[in-house]
């Protein structure tokens, strides 16, 4: 079963690993405010336990995640940062949990059954949603933790210029929008000079909204598992573990 935690929702279901889908609907529930590791361990509970599981359990944080413990907390509550986040889920949840990154997992979801499968040579996906969550694989392999939502840009973090959170709360267009993206892939194109650039999030389903706008030379699709990506990298995860 994967887990996915964002700064807004979390979501998760069981997933089948032999294709790489749902086995269920999804079960999502607003991520609590404050976002504290001990709220949000509450909702992880609730939604597994609405499935009646009792196996192995992934989960995903907009954090960096080494060994378990959480070393960023961009947009859930700064409480996380220093916590040993597996420890926690596993003492609440009583079974084995494995935890990552979310765009990490995003990111192995779309190697190993979508628009990243079989890709050689430099792979970035970017998740465009609260914030910009990064995932960079070499040859398949995955390098860990970059973070590229939160590369310098314009005078701030690269998310507060160019998330698809900025779109709504700036109420631009989505042409508007596709120029601010283009600028940041053109960025992150001179910083690691990718083969493809795979776009996921709720807006990877509407990338023909903005695609024209982006102008960078680096192949952009749109992630093939949409916004149940981080989901199916979670029980990857949770089942390799």
């Amino acid at each position: 079963m994967g887990v996915d935690i964002g700064g807004s929702g979390i979501k998760g279901a069981p997933v089948d690993l032999s294709i790489g889908e749902l086995g269920g609907v999804r079960h999502r529930i607003d991520t609590p405010d404050p976002s504290t590791p001990e709220a949000v361990i509450e909702v992880v509970a609730e939604i597994v336990d609405s499935f009646g599981y009792e196996g192995p359990v992934g989960c995903t944080l907009p954090s960096v995640v080494k060994h378990g413990v959480v070393f960023s907390a961009a947009n859930i509550d700064k409480a996380w940062v220093g916590v040993d986040g597996r420890q926690m889920l596993e003492r609440r949840l009583r079974v084995p949990v494995a935890l990552m990154n979310d765009a990490d997992a995003a990111g192995i979801a779309e190697s190993t059954y979508g628009a990243a499968k079989g890709v050689p040579g430099l792979v970035c996906l970017l998740t465009l949603g609260t914030g910009i969550g990064s995932a960079l694989f070499v040859d398949g392999a995955l390098v860990p933790n970059t973070e590229f939502g939160h590369l310098e840009f314009k005078g701030g973090d690269a998310e507060d210029y160019a998330s698809a959170r900025t779109r709504k709360d700036e109420g631009l267009s989505w042409e508007e929008w596709g120029i601010r993206v283009g600028e940041y892939l053109r960025y992150v194109e001179r910083v690691v000079s990718p083969d493809l650039f795979v776009l996921g999030g709720g807006v990877s389903r509407r990338l023909e909204k903005f695609q024209q706008h982006l102008e960078c030379s680096t192949p952009v699709v749109p992630a093939q598992l949409r916004n149940n990506a981080g989901i199916v990298g979670a029980a990857l995860i949770a089942a390799s573990s």
